[in-house]
């Protein structure tokens, strides 16, 4: 006979999703690789930057040099954890069968995606608050009332990078995403318009570059921490991006091999 003691129930959603999140988030903080591309190669570039005269930012003298630089380095940072992170995590719990046992799971597919969500937003949260204090530190001066349009952006475009993660993850095999998400950062790192202002890029690449989700990032936190103002064009090219990836990945994604 079935006794009320020997019963045993699931935790609560909110509870399987929180508990989720820290396993999430501790993992990408305890993985070197990883903590290296989300704080080591961003804070390094902030500081290479600050410190030297090239690339052009565009900027009219040295002293704004690092007011064009932290809103790059933090777009850089986004892509570093919402694309890059999460695209090889995701493709390698995909290939040891992780995805499939958890999407069976109390925790449900939904729960899953939405704790990767949020070890995400507390990743870069973290990213943030030290690349903001370095570059502080380095002089720079922000538009405060930026704040808020950047972190808008910084939402919109956490989706599409991990939406585009998603893509790559569930489609292509572990050690393929591991090489293409590695290129993939290199490239938009130099072309993308990310450090580099889409405006600073040859003609063909700054109109390429501002159609991609790196460039419009990287163009909107610049706007925002310079300006104070919402850049509406970068805003609707990083919705376009994540819908159009997003329908792509919920058609296209494997919970396994």
């Amino acid at each position: 006979m079935t006794t009320a003691a020997s019963i045993h129930t699931a935790a609560p959603a909110r509870d399987r999703v929180l508990a989720q999140t820290r396993f999430e988030t501790s993992t990408l903080l305890r993985n070197g690789e990883q903590l290296l591309v989300a704080i080591v190669l961003p804070a390094m570039a902030l500081v290479g930057l600050a410190l030297s005269h090239s690339p052009s930012l565009g900027q009219l003298n040295q002293s704004a040099r690092i007011d064009v630089a932290v809103p790059g380095v933090l777009a850089l940072a986004v892509i570093s954890t919402a694309f890059t992170g999460q695209a090889i995590s995701t493709a390698f719990d995909r290939r040891y069968g992780v995805l499939r046992l958890l999407g069976v799971s109390p925790l449900g597919r939904s729960g899953l995606l939405i704790a990767k969500a949020l070890a995400v937003l507390t990743i870069e949260l973290l990213q943030f608050i030290v690349i903001g204090a370095l570059g502080l530190a380095l002089g720079w001066h922000p538009h405060w009332l930026g704040l808020i349009p950047a972190a808008l952006l910084a939402l919109v475009g956490t989706w599409a990078f991990v939406a585009l993660a998603l893509l790559l993850a569930g489609t292509l095999r572990a050690e393929g995403v591991l090489a293409l998400a590695n290129l993939i950062w290199v490239l938009l790192l130099g072309l993308g318009g990310v450090i580099v202002p889409p405006s600073q890029l040859p003609a063909g690449l700054a109109h390429l570059a501002a159609l991609l989700p790196s460039g419009a990032l990287g163009t909107g936190l610049r706007e925002a921490f310079i300006g104070g103002r919402l850049a509406v064009i970068p805003l609707l090219v990083l919705v376009a991006w994540g819908a159009v990836a997003t329908y792509l990945a919920s058609r296209s994604f494997r919970w396994s091999d």
